[in-house]
Parts: structure tokens; C-alpha cells; sequence
């Protein structure tokens, strides 16, 4: 039972949620439910049918409305005496400043992208307002607390990012489905069906330097009198024929690999496919439903089609996009829900699977990897809210001894489905919530401004509304006060290589980068280096002191933490480049927050001195809180037991609490893929 004291912590408190999905939905009702009078939500997202079956606040008629309207307007039919205050905005809109965020007691995040958090993040800091960070991933989950100078904030230390691959790895020598799969997503299908201004570079080199491209003048390029088969064959044999075979003409690439086979539509289609006869069952209906596995009488799509198979998908998807969907030819993206483009993206990376040696993969399987499918399980959205609301409890009461870091695991680890633990304290070598400088490593001549901007600036350090200056220099600005001479003079600066800038970035200068929307500042020294390995350092520099993922190795040290989910795609334990800041310290940093560890040792308190057993006193309040955390996630499941009945929902649920708990695995400190869509 909660005291006078919690509760009215709880009545008066002003609370803002940052995202309305899976997380979202259930935290909302569980803030409704506690007690919470003043809510504000921001999600910028709409509501999909994908989005149905686990976020129980929407309906079928609500599809294409906006998230945190209809989230707030269902609940307030139950609690209609509360305030809830919904925005349809993006959270990185200048209108969200730093005088925005002070109003709040507390912020409470189920966001899915790594570039929004880090955004809440700082801006949070520069308020000075206590953070609830979490995030499901199937069966796992996560909550964590971030307060100013006091715990971790939200990038002291390492995050998944989104992986990449050298280009050289998925135009010449792919060794993984995902290498296929990436190269038919943002190589064939954008060069086909994307922006031709676009540099989708398809082309294979020979031994001797000559390029694909020069032998065959505009090869992707349909000829006014060119019927679709004959432009589909073509293409076709263009880039699974002779395109695998100019890569032969590379003797030393294949020294130590398995050479490719060259496919050819001759050799896997019929006299009456060549002739363009396909056997066609339906082609007609709205371009939604537009479909070559429907065409060709393809029903399961857990089905591994044969090569003959994926020709015949891959060259009727071509077709029914230049007559069905001809107006769209120039200006598509791939879209995980566009069932013809994953048709085509599927069939694609399969034939070129099948050239390298590489298995084939079902369309259900080719979509989750190309469109980073989190498959989202309610129950633990719901467990997850529920811990969040506790933690935010002993904030909003200034118990912040007893804040805790909480794991969802899907199989018991010392006997205990939720493993809490204490916080950690902020990393002095954190860039966000310190002030430690950075040091690129890069070669100012070759390196052109714009590859910093978007590579380091952007991508790396994560800042929307970028300020970069060379001593009194300033070399780059975004805004809408600028005039048309600062704009021309500063896109100028982008096409410039580092060293001829008007403040030249040579080794030994010192560029300062900041985003007030932000309140963020940082400096980096840059140090001149020649040479960078193309496989390990794509990017051409390396950024020194900015912790990104651990290794490889480290990785596989840690629980798993599955592989095809949001925002890295299959084999995501692999990093997509690593910070050089010294292998012993990456190594002290993987090993401190490895939860397996965590589970298998006792915990070191900051206040025991050393590495001792937890006190009586610990022990015991670590049990109350395990207790209380149990408590809630039993009361979560029988609230969605009871939702479900009454919504008239139809979806498995467990047959008892036993089997409840073997549904909610260990995993290491890491960043989810938070649950929101």
C-alpha cells in the first residue's frame, strides 16, 4: 500500500511519455491506472493494422490516425478525471526545447531508434529531469534510470548501431544472405525502381580496371520499343551473368574463396518462360494487392523457392512494376510492407545467393531481414510498463538509492525472471555528460567536409542542427535564419576536402561542434592518417573516444540477444565499426556490464568499497524490490487477460502463471530495439 507522501508524489507529478506504441499503449494505461493525474505524450507515428494485435488502445477504424491522440482518447473513456495531453510531433522539433522538458518531473521513454534517444537524452540533461529509459525485444526487455550526475546517462557507454558493409563485401565477394539481401534492397531495387540521380553503384570491375558498365551503354535503361520480358531477361542476365563472370576475370579475389556460378535465364527457364509466356493466375485488383508470388500461384511464403522459382518471381515482379505501377518507377523506396518489392528483393537476393554458393532464404524469413522485423510480444510491453511506473515512483519520491536497472529474461537466472541491479555511475570519458575530447583520425586531403558532417557529425555524434567551427571560423550552420549567401557559401564548404576549407582541418587542429537545439557542445583534435583498411574502416576515419558497440568476440561472450531485430538486421552481435579507445579499456567496459556475469557473481555496491557480498540490508530491500516487481508484472498479466477478454482480442495467451514465466533470457547491458510500432 502506498503512503499519503507516494501518493500525493504521484497526484501532483507532471508526466511526459515519449512514444505511444507497444511500450507506449501499456505504459499509458499503467500510468492511468497508478494514480497519475497530468500526462503529456509525443509520438509522431500513425497507427498501422500491423500494430493491432499487441497495442490493445487501437482499433481497426483507428488505422492511419495519429497514435497519441487515439492512445489518449481511449483511456480517457476510463479515467475521464485525468489530463492527458497528446501531441502528434516529432520529439527532435524545436518546439521540444529545454524550456519544455523543465516543466516535467519525470520522463518515461518507449521510443524505437537510436538517434531519437540520444536526443531525449541531452535535452534531458541540459534540464536537469530524471530519465526512464526501455526496451523489449520479443521475450527480453529492459528498464533503465538515468539521472544527472548521479547514475549513467544514456550514452556513457556502448549502443548496437545500425549495421552497414563495405560496398567492395556486397558488389564483389558476399559471404551472408544479409550481404544479398542489402545488395537487391539498396543496390538493384533503388537502381531500378529509386532515383536514377541517385549513385547506386551495380558495377563489377575486371582484372584489367574495365567496369560493367562500359561494355553495355545504359544497361538499366528500358528502350522505348522494349517489351517487359525482354527488358526483364536482360537485366537478368546483366547482373547475375555477366556481371558474376567480369568478377571472375579477378583471379586473385578468388585465390581463397569459393568462386561464383554465372546464372543465366536460359539455362534455369523454360522455351515458353523465355518466350515470355508465364503461366499467370491472377494479375488483376488495386495496385495494393499487386502480387508475382499471387501471379504464379505461390501461396506459403515459409516456402523456399528453387532457383527456377525466384527467376520466375524476380521477372514477374519486374513486369507488374512497369505495368501496374509504371508512374511510381522513379521515385519507389523499399517499404517492408510493399508485398511486390519484397517479392522482387527476395527473389533477387535468392538468385544471387544461389550464384556464391550462399542457402536460400523463404520470404517471410528475406522480409524480417530487410525490413529489421522486431516481432513484439505484448506480454512483455506490459511487464516492462509496469517497472518503468515503479521506478518512476521512486523518483517522483526522491528514493534514488533504490533505483534500479531492471532485465526481463525468458528463462530464470539464479532462480529470478526480473534481475534488478544498481545503476552504474556516469562514464568520465563520455562525451554527452562530460567533457571529454575526441580525436579523429583522418586524411585531411582525400576526406571531403561533407563525408565529416554526415559521418562523424551526424551519424556518430547524433546532432540534428550541427554548428562546426575551426578556431573563430565558422564552417557549417543549419537554420531557418540564414540568409541565401550563408547557404551557398556553407554547401560550398561541403564539396570541399578538409584541408582546403577557409580554416583548413589539418592534422593538429582543433574543430569545436555544437547543437544548441541540443545544448551540446564537444571538441575534436584532428590527427592526420594516411591509410585506412577499406573492410574494417569504410568510412575512412576513425573517431577516437566515441564508444560505440563492443567486438565481435565480446559480444558472443554475452547472452544472446537475437538476430533479426529493429535497426541491425541479422548477425547483429557483429559491430559496424569499432572505436579505437584501447583494447584494454573496451574490454574493462564489456566486462563490468556483462550480465551474464551479473548473474553468475555478487553485485558490487559503490557504497561496500570492494567487491563484497551485499549487506543484510541490501539483500533484504533487493528482495522486497524483486517482490514488488513480481507483483506488478502478475498484476500486468491478469490486466491483460481481463483487456483481452473484454476487447474481444483472439490471440494465445498462457494457460498459467508457470507458463507465463517461461515466456518473459538473460541478455547483456545493451540498447534494445524499443518496442513502439
Amino acid at each position: 500500500m502506498a503512503s499519503e507522501q507516494q501518493l500525493d508524489a504521484i497526484k501532483g507529478a507532471k508526466v511526459l511519455m515519449v512514444g505511444a506504441g507497444g511500450i507506449g499503449c501499456e505504459l499509458l494505461k499503467t500510468l492511468a491506472l497508478s494514480g497519475f493525474q497530468d500526462i503529456h505524450i509525443i509520438d509522431m507515428d500513425t497507427i498501422e493494422v500491423s500494430n493491432l494485435n499487441r497495442q490493445f488502445l487501437f482499433r481497426q477504424s483507428h488505422v492511419g490516425q495519429s497514435k497519441a491522440k487515439v492512445a489518449r482518447d481511449a483511456v480517457l473513456k476510463f479515467r475521464p478525471h485525468i489530463s492527458i495531453t497528446a501531441h502528434h510531433a516529432n520529439i527532435k522539433s524545436s518546439e521540444f526545447n529545454v524550456d519544455f522538458f523543465k516543466q516535467f518531473d519525470v520522463i518515461l521513454n518507449g521510443l524505437d531508434n537510436l538517434g531519437a534517444r540520444r536526443h531525449v537524452n541531452r535535452i534531458r540533461l541540459a534540464a536537469g529531469v530524471p530519465l526512464v529509459e526501455s526496451g523489449t525485444t520479443g521475450f527480453l526487455g529492459q528498464v533503465a534510470v538515468h539521472v544527472k550526475d548521479i547514475t549513467e546517462c544514456y550514452e556513457c557507454y556502448p549502443k548496437p548501431a545500425p549495421k552497414s558493409y563495405p560496398v567492395c563485401t556486397i558488389t564483389n565477394t558476399p559471404s551472408k544472405f544479409v550481404h544479398c539481401i542489402v545488395w537487391a534492397k539498396d543496390l538493384l531495387f533503388a537502381k531500378l525502381f529509386g532515383d536514377k540521380n541517385q549513385d547506386n553503384d551495380l558495377n563489377v570491375r575486371s582484372s584489367d580496371g574495365a567496369s560493367s558498365s562500359e561494355h553495355v551503354d545504359d544497361i538499366f535503361e528500358r528502350k522505348n520499343d522494349e517489351d517487359t520480358d525482354c527488358y526483364g531477361r536482360r537485366i537478368y542476365d546483366h547482373v547475375f551473368g555477366y556481371n558474376i563472370e567480369l568478377a571472375l576475370s579477378n583471379d586473385e579475389t578468388w585465390k581463397n574463396r569459393t568462386r561464383p556460378k554465372p546464372i543465366y535465364s536460359r539455362d534455369v527457364l523454360s522455351d515458353n518462360q523465355q518466350n515470355g509466356n508465364l503461366d499467370q493466375s491472377c494479375s488483376s485488383g488495386d495496385l495494393a494487392s499487386v502480387s508475382a508470388m499471387a501471379t504464379l500461384g505461390l501461396k506459403n511464403p515459409q516456402d523456399v523457392w528453387n532457383l527456377a522459382e525466384n527467376s520466375n518471381v524476380f521477372l514477374e515482379a519486374l513486369k507488374l512494376f512497369f505495368s501496374k505501377r509504371e508512374k511510381e518507377i522513379g521515385s519507389l523506396a523499399f517499404d517492408k510492407d510493399d508485398q511486390l518489392a519484397v517479392e522482387f528483393v527476395t527473389a533477387a537476393a535468392n538468385i544471387r545467393a544461389a550464384s556464391f554458393g550462399i542457402p536460400m532464404h523463404s520470404l517471410f524469413e528475406a522480409k524480417g531481414i530487410a525490413g529489421n522485423i522486431v516481432h513484439a510480444v505484448a506480454t512483455t510491453n506490459a511487464v516492462v510498463a509496469g517497472l518503468i511506473v515503479i521506478e518512476a515512483i521512486k523518483l517522483l519520491n526522491k528514493d534514488l538509492e533504490n533505483v534500479r536497472m531492471t532485465f526481463c529474461n525468458e528463462h530464470p537466472k539464479r532462480k529470478m525472471l526480473l534481475m534488478p541491479v544498481e545503476p552504474f555511475e556516469p562514464n568520465k570519458s563520455c562525451f554527452v555528460c562530460s567533457t571529454t575530447p575526441l580525436t579523429l583520425e583522418v586524411n585531411a586531403s582525400r576526406t571531403k567536409f561533407r563525408d565529416f558532417i554526415e559521418k562523424i557529425v551526424r551519424a556518430k555524434l547524433g546532432m540534428n542542427l550541427p554548428i562546426v567551427m575551426q578556431g573563430t571560423s565558422l564552417l557549417y550552420e543549419v537554420g531557418d535564419d540564414l540568409d541565401e549567401d550563408e547557404i551557398r557559401n556553407y554547401e560550398a564548404n561541403l564539396e570541399k576536402v578538409l584541408c582546403k576549407l577557409p580554416s583548413p582541418v589539418i592534422g593538429g587542429t582543433l574543430v569545436t561542434v555544437e547543437d544548441f537545439h541540443q545544448q551540446l557542445s564537444c571538441e575534436i583534435n584532428i590527427k592526420q592518417r594516411e591509410d585506412f583498411d577499406e573492410e574494417k574502416e569504410p568510412d575512412g576515419m576513425v573517431l577516437i573516444g566515441w564508444l560505440q558497440v563492443p567486438t565481435d568476440t565480446e559480444n558472443k561472450t554475452s547472452a544472446q540477444n537475437g538476430e533479426s531485430t529493429s535497426g541491425t538486421g541479422t548477425d547483429q552481435a557483429a559491430p559496424l565499426e569499432i572505436a579505437e579507445i584501447g583494447e584494454t579499456e573496451v574490454n574493462a567496459v564489456s566486462k563490468k556490464r556483462n550480465f551474464s556475469e551479473l548473474s553468475n557473481s555478487s553485485v558490487s555496491h559503490p557504497s561496500c568499497g570492494n567487491d563484497t557480498k551485499c549487506k543484510n540490508k541490501e539483500i533484504a530491500f533487493c528482495t522486497l524490490l524483486l517482490r514488488m516487481a513480481y507483483e506488478m508484472a502478475f498484476f500486468a498479466f491478469l490486466l491483460e487477460l481481463r483487456r483481452r477478454a473484454f476487447v474481444g482480442v483472439q490471440l494465445p495467451v498462457a494457460a498459467s502463471i508457470s507458463s507465463a514465466r517461461n515466456q518473459i533470457s538473460s541478455l547483456p547491458r545493451s540498447d534494445l530495439s524499443m518496442e513502439s510500432g
